[in-house]
């Protein structure tokens, strides 16, 4: 089996979206438009990987310290392929991506795997030509999400909240401008001494960019903030990616009514509706309150795993 390797360039960027467009386990952080929001932060290696001369996955990496991350930017990464790529084709690319890293004198590849739910089509074969390929697995997340074809029903405090904005005749409502509700996130996230990964610059560039796939929703009384939620739009799977309260916010549960005006409503016939993960430390650290909050509006788990190949 023949198989090369190119090391991404600009000029690839085309042919780098058109063939992302094909692959099982496309997301739009994958979109080098997506993916170069950053780049000043990260010395770029990625790859594309081509079997007997046609091209069959990407790679998208960046490089730090002689280590290789698949990719340190981004929530997720890994191999992205398409249906024509076979079990044992993908073992055979996997090793080829790790002797062309070794090659260039990298001690180690991290690997981050993409949770089964966000495949349009069934797609671990990596898993597999990772086992093969001696990876080791050093990080767990734990994530929440919702089946929305069979969503459980809040706990008894949710519904209460979800009644009272009701009544309160609460709004949700999707904005287009960001400014208003990231300092109310900043403001949030300042108490536990962090920040957004995203400047209010980046994410308005990035949801001009991706216009459909980036959405904030907000809950106002008589025009007044009381909360938001910023969506990342999988198609499959919505995911919260950011979610920030106004203390009278969270006085009347008005994140409580946006997640259950968005589950019930907005994203009703997509697959799953996610909470993001409550683990901290590599995954040593069960944020307890955390994931309960997540449980009370009908998440369970689904798993982020991470893996290790030394080279």
């Amino acid at each position: 089996m023949k198989i090369t390797i190119a090391r991404f360039g600009k000029n690839d960027a085309l042919q780098w979206n058109e063939f992302l467009g094909n692959t099982k386990n496309e997301l739009f952080l994958f979109h080098r438009s997506y993916m170069e929001y950053h780049e000043d932060r990260f010395v770029d290696h990625s790859l594309l990987i081509y079997v007997e001369d046609k091209l069959k996955a990407l790679f998208p990496a960046n490089e730090s310290d002689q280590q290789i991350f698949s990719h340190a930017g981004l929530t997720f990464g890994g191999l992205l392929y398409n249906i024509d790529l076979k079990g044992n084709e993908t073992v055979a690319v996997l090793k080829a991506v790790v002797d062309y890293y070794q090659q260039y004198g990298f001690v180690a590849l991290f690997y981050k795997s993409i949770p089964n739910i966000f495949h349009k089509y069934p797609c671990q074969e990596d898993l597999y030509a990772l086992f093969r390929n001696k990876a080791n697995l050093y990080r767990r997340d734990i994530s929440s999400v919702v089946a929305l074809a069979e969503p459980i029903r809040f706990s008894e405090s949710k519904r209460q909240s979800i009644t009272k904005c009701t009544k309160a005749s609460v709004e949700v409502l999707e904005n287009q401008q960001f400014d208003e509700y990231w300092q109310l996130l900043a403001t949030t996230l300042a108490k536990f001494e962090v920040k957004p990964v995203h400047t209010l610059a980046e994410i308005q560039l990035l949801k001009k960019r991706f216009p459909n796939q980036i959405r904030l929703f907000e809950a106002r009384l008589n025009n007044e903030l009381l909360a938001g939620i910023v969506v990342y739009d999988y198609n499959k799977v919505v995911h919260t990616q950011y979610m920030a309260n106004a203390a009278k916010g969270r006085t009347m549960g008005a994140l409580d009514y946006i997640n259950a005006t968005l589950i019930g409503g907005e994203f009703s016939n997509r697959g799953y509706y996610s909470f993001g993960i409550s683990t901290e430390d590599g995954g040593k650290l069960l944020n307890e309150g955390l994931i309960q909050q997540k449980e009370m509006m009908g998440g369970r788990a689904i798993v982020h795993d991470f893996y290790k190949i030394d080279l």
